[in-house]
């Protein structure tokens, strides 16, 4: 948690400016969780804390090199009386590879109401990450030697299981937890979910057809990525990512999602069009 903490502690180049970097431990590209939670803390920090981000709608356009830091450019579009808007571009090797826009706004009251969390288990009853990669096959070893910072426990088989084919499954379900505090900060919490948001979400295409055991032959790359945040966000409490596929077709796919608090609550809605090719 502490190195994901200073991933998104970013570097202030000037007024609209900031500079960020990816972990020593990386893959061939910049994950796009690590992008967006940059590019929002980024826009976070040209707005007036009292207003809180309650949408985002971003492209992924190139893949990110992880050996170079990335630096983000942020455009205040507009400051009204009750929303700001801000639209950050996030740029490598003088080239675009991911835009954001994000909506702020200041508290308000209104109608409140949200669809029930689904029934799964508690997430101590479920194994751990840790466990669930030692009952897997061996090429999986290498994922308990990468740093997490978020206890995850998949509530399904997860498609990346390679102990047998999976199972054709409707939903994909995941609780997290972050593995130490953190401090009061709701934009901390926000952009946090933002990372989170990303690690899962296409799983749920996979899950539909039962992919998992022809991972190796499966590409898989986001697209486009949005976020509706409705209430205040605590990530080193428990939350349920609840995801779907309603469609898939023409090598994209269509992922939806939901996240819970432990005590029910609809905290945040994603959607998510990825790239799928098999073969």
């Amino acid at each position: 948690m502490a190195g994901l903490l200073t991933l998104l502690d970013l570097e202030r180049l000037e007024d609209n400016l900031f500079r960020g970097v990816s972990p020593e431990q990386s893959t061939m590209r910049v994950f796009g969780g690590q992008v967006a939670a940059q590019a929002l803390t980024a826009a976070g920090r040209t707005v007036s804390p009292d207003r809180r981000v309650h949408s985002l709608h971003a492209y992924f356009l190139r893949p990110g090199d992880p050996a170079v830091p990335i630096v983000f450019e942020v455009d205040r579009t507009r400051d009204g009386s009750s929303f700001t808007t801000r639209r950050v571009v996030a740029i490598q090797h003088g080239k675009a590879i991911f835009t954001l826009s994000g909506s702020f706004q200041l508290a308000q009251d209104g109608p409140d109401h949200g669809d029930p969390m689904p029934e799964v288990p508690a997430p101590e009853s479920l194994p751990t990450f840790a466990e669930r990669v030692a009952a897997a096959s061996a090429p999986l070893a290498v994922m308990n030697r990468i740093p997490r910072p978020f206890d995850t426990r998949y509530v399904n088989e997860p498609p990346w299981h390679f102990g047998a084919q999976p199972q054709a499954a409707a939903r994909n379900q995941v609780w997290f937890k972050s593995l130490s505090a953190l401090p009061d900060d709701q934009l901390l919490h926000v952009c946090m979910l933002a990372y989170l948001s990303d690690l899962t979400l296409l799983d749920s295409i996979l899950t539909t057809h039962g992919l998992g055991g022809t991972w190796s032959t499966l590409k898989l790359a986001s697209l486009d990525h949005a976020m509706w945040f409705h209430r205040p966000i605590r990530v080193d409490d428990w939350v349920l990512y609840d995801t779907h596929s309603p469609s898939a077709s023409g090598s994209r796919g269509l992922a939806m999602g939901h996240f819970f608090a432990a005590d029910g609550a609809m905290l945040a809605t994603v959607v998510q069009e990825g790239l799928v090719r098999v073969g």
